[in-house]
């Protein structure tokens, strides 16, 4: 069985942090009008936003990640690959998109939309049910896990926006969680072929 090259580890890794960095650069240069519990992420992409090159950037290579990943990605079933490179694409249309400087827009909220789902259904998607010993981030029983957590999430955000308590917390915790899982799936799949080897 072949491993996720030691590359993905990069692609996959970069995007938590990436993720998490560029939002806390973000808010604290947009200034104390922002409040990151109460405020949305599209806030601080949206035009004429202090950070607004910034979040767009990180948009860019963040989609780029999810792309590069789920091509490494070769122990994953096919479904579950094609699912993550298209939030990664989501991901790179949002910078076509951006939140407007105040109010909602309609393609903006349907890319983000996609993207999300996108990112919450390829765990279950990649899994694999047999074969040789399944790498635990690629079994079904974690991954279907993995995707309720995610869908879980996004659904508080949902209501946190209909209510407008802490949107930005929901928000912040489903993105987090979706770019983190891709990172922990490459690792199991390096760990899995290592002890393979090492047997």
């Amino acid at each position: 069985m072949r491993s996720a090259p030691l590359w993905a580890l990069v692609s996959s890794g970069c995007a938590p942090v990436l993720l998490v960095g560029s939002w806390m650069i973000a808010q604290v240069r947009q200034g104390p009008a922002y409040d990151p519990a109460a405020d949305t992420l599209s806030v601080l992409a949206s035009y004429g936003a202090t950070s607004y090159w910034l979040m767009t950037g990180m948009l860019l290579v963040l989609g780029t990640c999810y792309v590069a990943t789920a091509h490494a990605l070769r122990q994953a079933a096919l479904p579950g690959r094609v699912a993550l490179a298209g939030g990664g694409l989501s991901a790179l249309a949002l910078t076509l998109v951006p939140a407007p400087s105040s109010g909602g827009a309609l393609e903006h909220g349907a890319v983000a939309t996609m993207g999300v789902v996108l990112l919450a259904v390829w765990p279950p998607l990649a899994a694999v049910r047999s074969g040789s010993p399944v790498p635990w981030g690629l079994r079904l029983d974690v991954s279907l896990a993995a995707s309720a957590l995610m869908f879980a999430s996004a659904l508080w955000f949902v209501a946190e926006l209909q209510t407008a308590r802490v949107p930005g917390v929901a928000e912040r915790v489903v993105t987090f969680l979706q770019a983190l899982w891709p990172f922990l799936v490459v690792l199991s799949c390096r760990r899995s072929v290592a002890r393979q080897t090492a047997g």
